[in-house]
């Protein structure tokens, strides 16, 4: 369930400086692959791209996380809620 909704204790601005090309193409292809073993390089494009947020950096490099099609992370990356 939080691989979809997040935490719901607190909400994440995603800033629009962090989709970057790279983070985008990431994003997408584990989207539509349905792949999400690439989310600790996500985790790593978006801190290249100034992303400082812990809850995003945490959720894509967890080990214990199931990541689904419909993460909340990579929607957010898309643009999809």
């Amino acid at each position: 369930m939080r691989d979809i909704f997040g935490c719901p204790f607190r909400s994440v601005v995603f800033a629009a400086e962090w989709r970057t090309g790279t983070v985008v193409l990431l994003s997408r292809g584990m989207y539509e692959s349905r792949d999400f073993t690439t989310m600790p390089i996500l985790a790593d494009a978006l801190q290249d791209a100034g992303c400082d947020n812990e809850d995003v950096l945490n959720h894509c490099r967890s080990t214990s996380q199931v990541h689904v099609r419909g993460c909340w992370v990579v929607d957010l990356v898309l643009e999809k809620q």
